[in-house]
């Protein structure tokens, strides 16, 4: 019998170790790496953090060489020198652009937490840089949970069908228990720990932009466009706020379609359960898309679908994500299918928060127009 040589090569590329670095070693970095670790197809070269304690643990559970574990803000630097083929970017969203750029120029593929930025030449710059990847045949892939569910694959498969008709309204929500805002110390440095940075708009890109964008890819995911136009209103809501982040917002956003899109996101210790979803409708059909609860689709004839309820998405999101990133690598798939929705989302989400926020009613154009880069002071850290 003859030896399978093309299937013995095809297997072996598909298997072969991917050697990463990790750049954000906190809470979600080091769950995130584990995930990585189980998977099997990757092995973990070098870590960051800005705080070298933080770098040192993580490098002991992942086995990285104590030489290899960095910290500061230029920690990354030396992670995409150290010999890697890839990048995991879960740092404050202020920092991905850079980041993504300079892991890009290098030839890296790179892995991405959302958003992908705070602000329009952020998200400008991240499309940039996919492109750029797309080009050098390299992958760069977000990491969203909701569209990676099987559930909710179908739930949007049966939107797209001519039989439910035009998307007439669609109401998104994102609702959450908010994060720690403890005061602020004479820099940021205690600001870049334990999602205290999602209070700043600066760097986590508000609430809207951190945690309510979820809801808001997934709606992008069903209607399939971006918005042309924002208003509504915010405000700050947690006692004691030390950041600038606004915990509540209703906005409603209008597409060129003519859909409307009323979006509600509140981040507050108030007991109110935490909501991650979508509904979606049409003249004559309705649907759920959902983080943690039901998705379902009721309409007529076949177009029906009961669905069922989402379940333990924020692991096996990310896991279908790893082993996505790591099958693109290995079979040279570089269409970087996630970045336009992401870019879309980040923008919707930045429309959102600026018309609000600002108490007006605000164009994607005039958005884009302004071109408003958002400033962080780093004064006084490690570099």
């Amino acid at each position: 019998m003859l030896p399978l040589v093309g299937n013995t090569q095809n297997m072996t590329k598909a298997h072969r170790k991917i050697k990463i670095g990790l750049v954000g070693c906190g809470g979600r970095g080091l769950w995130i790496a584990r995930l990585f670790q189980a998977h099997g197809g990757y092995q973990f070269h070098a870590v960051t953090d800005y705080f070298q304690a933080v770098a040192d643990k993580a490098g002991s559970e992942l086995s990285v060489d104590h030489t290899r574990c960095f910290s500061g803000l230029s920690g990354y630097r030396k992670v995409i020198e150290s010999g890697v083929d890839a990048i995991v970017l879960e740092v404050p969203p202020y920092f991905f652009p850079e980041q993504a750029a300079e892991a890009v120029n290098a030839g890296l593929h790179v892995y991405m937490a959302k958003p992908v930025a705070v602000d329009v030449p952020g998200c400008l710059s991240i499309e940039a840089s996919a492109q750029q990847a797309s080009r050098q045949k390299k992958v760069f892939l977000i990491d969203y949970q909701i569209p990676t569910d099987p559930i909710n694959i179908e739930v949007v498969r049966r939107i797209k069908d001519p039989a439910f008709g035009p998307i007439v309204h669609l109401q998104s929500y994102g609702i959450c228990a908010g994060f720690n805002d403890p005061p602020r110390g004479p820099n940021l440095e205690s600001r870049l720990q334990d999602l205290i940075w999602t209070n700043d708009i600066a760097l986590g890109c508000d609430y809207i932009g951190n945690f309510d964008i979820h809801a808001i890819d997934a709606a992008l995911w069903a209607i399939g466009e971006r918005p042309v136009s924002a208003c509504g209103a915010s405000q700050v809501a947690r006692p004691n706020p030390n950041g600038d982040s606004h915990d509540v917002c209703s906005v409603v956003y209008r597409y060129a379609s003519g859909a409307v899109h009323n979006h509600f996101g509140q981040g507050l210790k108030n007991l109110v359960r935490g909501d991650i979803k979508v509904i979606v409708q049409s003249a004559k059909a309705h649907c759920q898309i959902n983080y943690g609860n039901e998705s379902f689709l009721h309409g007529p004839g076949e177009l029906r679908f009961k669905g069922g309820k989402v379940t333990n998405l924020y692991r096996d999101g990310a896991n279908r994500n790893i082993a996505t990133f790591h099958r693109q690598i290995t079979e040279g798939i570089f269409s970087n299918e996630t970045v336009p929705r992401a870019i879309d989302g980040c923008l919707t989400c930045i429309l959102g928060r600026e018309a609000a926020e600002r108490g007006i009613d605000l164009t994607m154009e005039q958005l884009l127009q302004e071109n408003k880069k958002l400033e962080v002071d780093l004064k006084g850290l490690k570099t």
